[in-house]
């Protein structure tokens, strides 16, 4: 039979065991993080009905989406994490007690085309808050602390949380009598940095057909900029022209406020006008953020508020606010900026256990003594030459290696060797477990990213 040459699909990431361990890391942290303000995880099928996931249907979704029929049923994989969020509350209504607050790191599938930095499988890792009719601001202004302490803890320092309000773009354009083509202006002035203000002007005026006094008001509005409070001042003066503008204005005035009291720090976060996302579904406080000294990643972490999250589903109002972070994205553009910590322990095991007596009993009852007291431990009893052992721990990069031979046995000590330091010491089980722990807590201190 022939053989068939080993491949993986393009646009499909499958990592090595080390930065596969580097990736759980994150995972856990991302994890932990969003515990602690209270969320809590949810896993929902990577296939669903096509007519339920394709609910709202049309433009990108569905050119991009893996559809299958299986016998009669047409099934399709989950292009996002959102879609079948809100299918699970609108089916889920009266089991979930609300505000229901979701975490959620899965895969999801988009059958694009693969390039560098982007693929067609890749984890996306979720929150979301879901309100019954009504939703406190004060939601929307804990995003940026659950954004900050998670970057934080993956070991960034240098990135900048950028927020506005949809109401306030909105509500500007409608005071220009430009409602009609508020989203031909935002897609424009997106393109604000890459083509400048006289392009961004020529496209309004010709392409648009907006006329040039206002075209001049709508670079003069996205171009304020300075402090938080100086942008809040410069809008307040705009006041009285649109109610919906004085509503976003009033509500990202409330999102900052509390940012002091939420821990996040002035340098991490910045009021820009420039942000829209998704401009036929956030409603509200819409968010970006960006690393300061890799701008040409773009957004590693975006979301926003929105008014009824499963219209498709149910006629109950359930608005919420959601952040996502395109983790496989994110992990690959950090490996190539060499960002990923190589001292981390992605070790399988702290420690490899050498048995050098035929009776392998005393090297069990370690190795089990060691699990006990949280130490992973692995036997090796294969037949191969000590120095290939020692080399394979080397290789798997595990921190310490024990030797128990009968003199060891005899005496009641156990020989362990630091394979980075190179220093042995022959001490009683208890003393080695307490030397080895020690040493562990210390190499487990690195952050995964390292700036």
């Amino acid at each position: 039979m022939a053989k068939q040459t080993p491949r993986t699909l393009s646009g499909f990431m499958e990592l090595l065991p080390a930065p596969q361990r580097q990736m759980e890391r994150m995972m856990e942290i991302l994890r932990e993080t969003y515990s602690l303000y209270g969320f809590t995880p949810l896993d929902t099928p990577v296939i669903e009905s096509s007519e339920v996931l394709l609910a709202k249907g049309g433009g990108e979704t569905e050119k991009q989406i893996y559809r299958f029929q299986k016998g009669d049923a047409d099934l399709s994989l989950r292009f996002d994490l959102t879609v079948p969020l809100a299918k699970y509350v609108a089916l889920h209504y009266n089991d979930l007690t609300f505000p229901f607050r979701r975490f959620q790191i899965g895969k999801v599938y988009r059958g694009e085309r693969a390039q560098r930095g982007r693929f067609r499988e890749f984890y996306q890792a979720d929150i979301d808050v879901i309100g019954d009719g009504k939703l406190s601001i004060l939601n929307e202004a804990e995003i940026p602390a659950i954004i900050y302490k998670t970057f934080s803890a993956l070991g960034l320092r240098r990135f900048r949380i950028r927020v506005n309000n949809r109401k306030i773009l909105n509500g500007f354009y409608a005071s220009l009598d430009l409602a009609d083509k508020a989203g031909d202006i935002m897609r424009t002035v997106d393109k604000l940095e890459k083509i400048g203000p006289e392009k961004v002007r020529e496209i309004l005026t010709s392409d648009l057909g907006i006329r040039p006094e206002s075209a001049q008001e709508i670079l003069d509005f996205i171009a304020i900029t300075g402090s938080t409070e100086e942008i809040l001042s410069a809008l307040e003066a705009r006041r009285g022209r649109n109610e919906v503008f004085d509503q976003g204005v009033e509500e990202l005035g409330a999102v900052v406020r509390y940012l002091g009291a939420f821990g996040v720090p002035v340098e991490n976060f910045a009021v820009d006008l420039t942000i829209a996302r998704g401009l036929d579904y956030y409603t509200g406080t819409v968010y970006e953020t960006v690393l300061l000294d890799h701008p040409e990643i773009g957004s590693v972490c975006s979301g926003g508020r929105y008014d009824n999250l499963a219209e498709y589903y149910t006629d109950k109002q359930l608005p919420g606010v959601g952040i996502s972070i395109g983790l496989t994205r994110l992990f690959y553009v950090l490996g190539e900026q060499g960002m990923l910590n190589p001292e981390l322990n992605t070790a399988p095991a702290d420690a490899l256990i050498l048995p050098m007596t035929e009776d392998l009993s005393a090297a069990i009852a370690f190795a089990t003594e060691l699990r006990e007291n949280g130490i992973r431990a692995q036997l090796h009893c294969e037949e191969k030459k000590f120095k290939q052992k020692i080399s394979y721990a080397d290789k798997l990069g595990i921190p310490y290696v024990i030797f128990l031979g009968e003199d060891e046995i005899q005496a009641g000590v156990v020989a362990c060797k630091d394979m980075l330091t190179g220093e042995q010491t022959k001490l009683d089980p208890k003393a080695t477990i307490y030397r080895m722990k020690a040493g562990l807590d210390a190499r487990n201190q690195g952050s995964v990213i390292r700036e």
